[in-house]
């Protein structure tokens, strides 16, 4: 399906750009979001007549974001998470969670605007792209801790799973070896008590 760009739209085009796209694509995002219109003759020379007054109402929305990208660049926004000893999360922290945690710090972010390739699973310090017009963003970084004091600790530079995961792998070794001679045990007194019935039944018979 062709349509005409109403912004710049990224991997796509300009402004006025003349695109083709999938149709689902167009009417499930660029037409209901006002991004863009159908090409046809009507909407052409529509465009052409709102081109002027388009290219202004850009101009005023790109200044509003930069005038807040100033601001929200290099934020810090904190989620906590339950995780393993080795930093892996129980769950994970998507787009929804990172912009309500910017919204809470007083940014009017929308979890389309944030860009997260695929949802975060892990702890430590995560840069995220917020994309606040199709031509300005600002980066943040996401902080994904068990507690408060951790996320701070993470953020003065510790990494809170180093110390503790050649503690937890050891321990882990050692409890396997331990399963390991547990089930050797248990199978070899098994094999005594199955020997120890057959000698008996073996006796029984020979006395009968």
């Amino acid at each position: 399906m062709d349509v005409i760009l109403l912004e710049r739209v990224e991997k796509l085009g300009q402004m006025g750009d003349v695109v083709d796209v999938k149709p689902g694509y167009a009417r499930n995002f660029l037409l209901p979001r006002g991004k863009a219109l159908r090409a046809n003759k009507a909407n052409r020379q529509r465009f052409e007549n709102e081109r002027a007054q388009l290219e202004a109402r850009n101009l005023e929305l790109r200044t509003e974001a930069e005038a807040v990208q100033v601001k929200l660049d290099g934020e810090s926004v904190t989620v906590i998470r339950q995780a393993s000893e080795s930093g892996q999360l129980y769950g994970s922290v998507a787009t929804r969670d990172i912009a309500e945690g910017l919204t809470e710090g007083g940014f009017s972010v929308e979890r389309q605007q944030v860009v997260l390739q695929r949802p975060i699973k892990v702890l430590g310090l995560h840069d995220v792209t917020v994309r606040l017009h199709p031509e300005v963003t600002a980066t943040v970084t996401v902080n994904v801790a068990r507690t408060q004091d951790e996320a701070e600790r993470q953020a003065r530079g510790e990494d809170v799973t180093v110390d503790r995961t050649d503690e937890e792998e050891e321990a882990a070794l050692l409890a396997e070896e331990v399963f390991e001679d547990a089930e050797q045990a248990a199978a070899l007194e098994a094999g005594d008590e199955e020997a120890g019935e057959e000698a008996s039944s073996d006796k029984d018979e020979t006395q009968s």
